[in-house]
């Protein structure tokens, strides 16, 4: 029997995705990935379904005596976006003080789109927005350096919360070895910091809200979180800060280290031995510090009963 010419509604249906056949994985794979990224898509406005949604949901699901295709798939295609901007809304209070409510819901829908979740765990979901917003310095002017510091903060107490400890190196474990033979790496959860503003109190200020800080009334909080409370930088001004962003019974903590701590601690966790992390000292000080071997003594011991250092 020959087929008949299509009319103007069956050619029309054709650029409509099909109904997967599931009777396999690669067709289940295959159904999986249509859902997905219809999942996923970014919202339209007022956190609506994108109308381009309709034919993938007329195509894998069924309208019921309440809802349309269309309806039922916006349920996911919402819940997803609203999960995914509180994560990041939770992991980044300190970036939105600095930005404010409306630039931070804008750059956030920006990043999400870009770099949607990849990852079982949510907690990956901000890994990528250093490098985000230094190719894209927009979405953070004109605070875009301050920016930057706090975002590296930020992702440092992700770091520095969620990373394995690895079994730890005692004082006892140094006597009778040579400084020219020993290195120590410092624990994974640990991030050392170069920054340009005390971001470390800035963020505790950010989370606390306290006299530091000034409110800023927004409409634009999609997702009725609190409003941000902005960060005042009348006064603030640049000046070079280093920082140890560390874990300790559960619990992150921002420790201020001086220039010369830096420094050995970077040229440890690069990978070199003591002796030649601790030569930085005799650079910056000169031979005439005659008290820099007890100096270095009593921060190694410190920094062993934190438990910062491992095994390489």
């Amino acid at each position: 029997m020959r087929r008949s010419k299509p009319t103007s509604s069956s050619a029309s249906s054709r650029t409509k995705p099909r109904p997967p056949k599931v009777a396999s994985a690669r067709q289940l794979g295959e159904l999986q990935a249509l859902m997905a990224g219809a999942i996923m898509r970014p919202l339209a406005p007022r956190n609506r379904m994108q109308k381009s949604s309709a034919p993938v949901a007329e195509a894998i699901i069924k309208p019921n005596d309440r809802l349309t295709s269309f309806e039922r798939l916006e349920i996911y295609n919402r819940q997803y976006w609203f999960r995914i901007l509180d994560c990041f809304y939770d992991d980044y209070p300190g970036l939105r003080a600095v930005l404010g409510d409306r630039k931070f819901d804008r750059l956030a829908r920006a990043y999400l789109a870009r770099y949607p979740s990849e990852s079982f765990s949510l907690r990956n979901l901000g890994r990528r927005v250093e490098g985000f917003l230094r190719a894209e310095p927009k979405w953070t002017v004109p605070h875009q350096r301050l920016a930057l510091d706090m975002v590296r903060i930020e992702w440092a107490n992700i770091v520095a919360f969620d990373e394995a400890t690895k079994p730890t190196i005692h004082v006892d474990d140094l006597l009778g070895r040579h400084p020219s033979k020993v290195r120590l790496a410092l624990q994974p959860y640990i991030t050392l910091l170069e920054v340009r503003y005390p971001v470390d109190d800035l963020l505790i200020a950010a989370k606390q809200g306290d006299d530091r800080l000034r409110g800023e009334a927004s409409n634009a909080v999609a997702l009725q979180h609190k409003r941000a409370r902005r960060i005042s930088f009348r006064g603030l001004k640049p000046q070079r800060l280093y920082i140890a962003v560390h874990r300790m019974e559960c619990s992150v903590y921002y420790k201020p280290l001086i220039r010369e701590q830096f420094e050995i601690l970077r040229a440890l966790q690069r990978g070199a031995t003591i002796e030649k992390a601790c030569a930085v000292l005799l650079k910056r000080r000169g031979s005439a510090a005659k008290d820099w071997p007890a100096q270095v003594q009593h921060w190694f011991k410190e920094w062993t009963s934190f438990g910062w250092f491992c095994h390489p």
